[in-house]
């Protein structure tokens, strides 16, 4: 990219293509009878684009005017905040032992840029949702477990490992992000002992046997953390059930999850005085998300404990483009049952490719089309990696949004960074999904109806050609103009 904006250059954003709305209502109803008013009320603009400067950047403001029925020949994007649908728990990133670690190892100012970066909602980008992993991950510097091998009785169960890098980067978060921070957990594999192939890699599966010492385990686990002064609000429970990984994995079929969470993980989180943690099934890709879904929630007494299917986005090794429609027909059938993005981030590390503009939207195409797919929440994979990619203790090196170049002590901003903070910095935790919807396929887009009262409105342009189209709300109109290859947050 041309420029990585300063932190300081981003305290004069406000909150994304936000209007002032408090004539709309904000209670549970689906439809205000109230008319959204946009007299005397300007638009602001923040966009980040290609082969500019833009980055998060306040580039306009925008007037509305009368302007009634548009042509056909007329660019729109028509938005409608009288129409409400989920409701927004957060979006952020995941911290792993690789994001951990390579923190670690920046100097102390760095360190203080990269959560000011993240978790600041005036000089930052505002995260206010995490994820973390029980025991090791592929983003590990190897594998390791909570407990002494045969300890069925979990008595050895201690998260010292996490003590070192893990556990205060999480505490430095959630001061940064002003003292709450919504954290989730997942395991990628049970220890050694408790599977058939004895190994915490390459698939296998969870002995029968073991399905209680399992689901204690993640009761242990979820104490340890909040004696450490970390709040648990969910967790999943099994990352990627049905992939069989070179790293930590185990393989799950839905009707094994299924009784898994009504025999075992369900009761013994309700038994242990858990029953408010937000429990998620699945975690794993769009493709088989229908599949899994109706499995689970298809059985009443498994369906009960569960508050949410989670997915990721990488169904797109098979060569098929991102499955949102999948997303749309668990909604349909489940309505009750709340969707979120556990995972994403682009794989195949090179870092001759940190500039790549195709990092950035690869997330703008994904987020847009989730939201308005009904998701309540989006989590990044690392947030920050070295300059390899890692650690990661099988080689498996990806790109995050922030890399740490430990060689110079240098802090990277992919364009990752600046296309997901067009969401987090604008979407806070309560915002209700409004209607926003174009007339031409180049530009996609989203909105939300804040708790403060304020709309923000997200344009996706991926296209090679820039586009002047009408901001449209009940017969008025602002003029606006979408850059190529760009994201904007529009705000009135």
């Amino acid at each position: 990219m041309k420029k990585i904006q300063s932190l300081a250059s981003l305290t004069l954003l406000a909150a994304g293509v936000a209007f002032s709305c408090s004539q709309v209502k904000t209670n549970q109803s689906k439809t205000s009878n109230n008319t959204f008013q946009v007299d005397n009320r300007s638009v602001t603009v923040y966009t980040t684009a290609k082969d500019t400067d833009l980055r998060l950047s306040q580039n306009g403001t925008l007037r509305f005017q009368d302007f009634g029925q548009p042509l056909e020949t007329q660019v729109c994007v028509f938005v409608d905040p009288s129409k409400t649908f989920q409701t927004m728990v957060g979006i952020g990133g995941a911290i792993t032992d690789a994001t951990a670690e390579t923190f670690a190892k920046m100097p102390k100012d760095k360190q203080q840029e990269i959560m000011k970066a993240y978790y600041d909602p005036t000089n930052g980008i505002g995260y206010t949702l995490g994820r973390t992993t029980i025991h090791s991950s592929d983003f590990s510097s190897g594998s390791y477990t909570y407990v002494e091998d045969n300890d069925k009785e979990l008595k050895t169960f201690s998260v010292k490992h996490d003590e070192q890098y893990r556990i205060p980067f999480i505490k430095q978060a959630i001061q940064a992000a002003g003292g709450k921070l919504t954290m989730y957990v997942s395991p990628w594999s049970p220890p050694a002992w408790m599977k058939d192939t004895k190994t915490m890699l390459r698939g296998g599966k969870l002995l029968p046997e073991y399905r209680q010492n399992w689901a204690n385990y993640y009761i242990k686990f979820i104490n340890s953390y909040e004696q450490a002064g970390i709040p648990i609000w969910g967790l999943s429970v099994q990352n990627e059930p049905m992939a069989k990984q070179t790293w930590e994995s185990c393989i799950f079929t839905g009707e094994e999850e299924r009784d898994f969470i009504k025999e075992y993980l369900g009761p013994t989180l309700h038994k242990s005085g858990m029953k408010d943690k937000k429990l998620i099934a699945w975690d794993h890709n769009r493709d088989l998300i229908y599949q899994r879904a109706s499995t689970v929630l298809n059985d009443p007494e498994a369906a009960k404990y569960v508050w949410g299917i989670g997915y990721h986005w990488y169904e797109t090794w098979t060569g098929s483009d991102m499955l949102f429609d999948n997303l749309r027909k668990v909604k349909e059938t489940f309505p009750e049952t709340n969707l979120i993005f556990t995972e994403g981030c682009i794989e195949k590390f090179d870092f001759n490719r940190i500039n790549d503009w195709s990092l950035g939207e690869r997330y703008g195409y994904s987020m847009v089309n989730d939201f308005n797919a009904g998701t309540v929440a989006w989590t990044d994979w690392n947030m920050v990696l070295d300059e390899k990619g890692g650690p990661n203790h099988v080689g498996n090196f990806c790109f995050a949004p922030i890399h740490a170049d430990t060689r110079n002590g240098k802090v990277l901003y992919t364009n990752s960074y600046y296309y997901l903070g067009h969401f987090s910095k604008f979407v806070k935790p309560g915002a209700k999904r409004i209607i926003s919807s174009s007339n031409r396929d180049a530009l996609q887009t989203t909105a939300f109806l804040n708790p403060d009262g304020k709309v923000a409105v997200i344009v996706l342009n991926t296209t090679d050609k820039p586009l002047d189209y009408k901001l449209w709300i009940n017969g008025k109109a602002a003029d606006a103009k979408s850059l190529p290859h760009s994201i904007a947050t529009l705000v009135l």
